[in-house]
């Protein structure tokens, strides 16, 4: 059997009123609640990732929160791992698993499984990273076009990691990453692989605000986040003895905070950068969920959204639980 067989996923863009929502679906089901986020593991970084309060945690366990230190890295191959443990002990307990967060590649990688493409050559990397710094991100991206136009279309110029890693699988495998990645187009979680049945499809719900209101929800959300400490926050994490990785030091506004430290922006600046790349950070958001086509959508603010969600679950366990009564019968 699948690890994520009885799993269940709540999704949507950042501020949609996630976290909530889900303590509220847990209790009623009896579930424990895994972070589909790619930061919160991250110890330390709490107010800007919008991390679960301890209060919220006691209330319904979660996992996969505060297990990695701000210096180590963070691949999605060991969150899906890990993710798969954790259900499985969940699974064990008699408790569902209930996905809760909204980073698009973990979420794409746990519905179709994960493109497991050539091992990181490091010294290709390395000069990949030294030929953007020398000659320009916007010359390596340019490279990438004449590669893969289909990942220099998805990617920005400034996503140097990324367009570093499609550069090099390209140059390792000979086959751009967009055409590895297709085989994402059908979910990979079976019952028996050996026997190849129906895939495992997870239900999903994804929440969804109209785009004024989900824009005003995050300006809001940065205010309150900066006067609870965000700053300081970040000055605790640069003063470690140890300096955060590149994936930790990338999180949303924790990167323009640093900058502002280090001598950037000034204050009125750096604030009105966070509002503006959160709010396209939900915007790309939006268009991954669209492509999703899996996902079942629910206004975040219905006043009877819990009554939705829960329903909406049902109604696919119950599809799948009698899908082979209705095909007997019919």
């Amino acid at each position: 059997m699948s690890a994520f067989a009885n799993a269940l996923i709540l999704t949507g863009p950042t501020a949609c009123g996630k976290t909530a929502l889900a303590l509220e679906v847990a209790d009623r089901i009896g579930a424990e609640i895994i972070a589909l986020d790619s930061m919160t593991v991250y110890r330390g970084m709490d107010i800007g990732t919008a991390k679960p309060a301890l209060a919220e945690r006691t209330r319904v366990p979660h996992h996969l929160i505060d297990v990695l230190d701000p210096w180590e890295s963070l691949s999605v191959a060991w969150w899906l791992d890990h993710a798969a443990e954790a259900c499985r002990n969940i699974t064990a307990r008699g408790k569902r698993p209930l996905f809760v967060g909204g980073t698009p590649f973990y979420l794409k990688a746990l519905l179709h499984g994960l493109f497991d493409g050539p091992p990181a050559d490091e010294e290709l990397r390395r000069d990949l990273e030294v030929e953007a710094e020398q000659v320009g991100k916007e010359a390596l991206h340019a490279r990438l076009a004449t590669v893969d136009p289909k990942t220099a279309t998805r990617l920005h110029p400034n996503d140097v990691r990324r367009v570093v890693r499609a550069l090099e699988v390209h140059a390792l495998t000979g086959k751009p990453i967009s055409a590895w990645q297709q085989t994402w187009d059908t979910p990979a979680f079976t019952e028996h692989p050996e026997q190849a049945p129906t895939p495992v499809r997870i239900p999903a719900v994804v929440l969804e605000l109209p785009r004024e209101v989900l824009y005003e929800r995050i300006n809001k959300r940065v205010e309150v986040m900066l006067a609870s400490g965000w700053l300081d926050e970040v000055r605790q994490l640069k003063a470690l003895p140890r300096p955060l990785s590149r994936e930790s030091r990338q999180a949303l506004g924790y990167r323009e905070l640093l900058a502002h430290l280090d001598g950037g922006n000034d204050w009125e600046a750096t604030v009105e950068l966070i509002r503006i790349h959160t709010r396209q950070f939900a915007k790309r958001q939006l268009t991954w969920f669209r492509h999703l086509t899996q996902l079942i959508p629910v206004p975040a603010d219905a006043p009877n959204a819990l009554e939705q969600v829960l329903t909406r679950f049902q109604l696919d366990f119950w599809s799948k639980s009698h899908a082979g009564e209705i095909d007997t019968q019919t």
